[in-house]
């Protein structure tokens, strides 16, 4: 039988700190497994040709952000801004100087907002 240790659910506030604890080691996959709902849909600014503008499913973000882990190379820094709360959403700045492969090094800032439901990340969007 389950203890109500395994079985909490986590409050939005303490899913919002372990992910910008990990978005802050790039440790994006595991913040996703760990965090996001199976059904999981994430929104892009825009479609572009190497990204849908909305993934549908965890294993299809989880394989988006290998994709743009894949174009990188070279992270020079990143910041993740200390979360901001509500009952039910996350909200942080993303900040990353980096140099995709065969392009310039640049910033790239982003506002990166959060749904969750009954304790996991249902939906993530991204604004430029």
């Amino acid at each position: 039988m389950a203890t109500k240790e395994q079985t909490a659910v986590m409050t939005t506030k303490e899913i919002a700190n372990r992910l910008a604890e990990l978005c802050r080691k790039g440790e994006w996959a595991k913040a996703q497994q760990e965090l996001y709902a199976d059904n999981a849909v994430s929104i892009e600014p825009m479609a572009t040709p190497a990204f849908e503008k909305e993934t549908k499913g965890l294993k299809a973000i989880i394989a988006k952000g290998e994709k743009f882990d894949a174009m990188v190379h070279e992270y020079h820094s990143l910041n993740i801004s200390e979360p901001l709360v509500t009952d039910n959403c996350i909200a942080f700045i993303l900040s990353m100087d980096l140099t995709m492969k065969g392009r310039p090094r640049e910033q790239m800032r982003e506002i990166c907002v959060y749904d969750v439901i009954d304790g996991k990340i249902v939906s993530e969007q991204f604004h430029m």
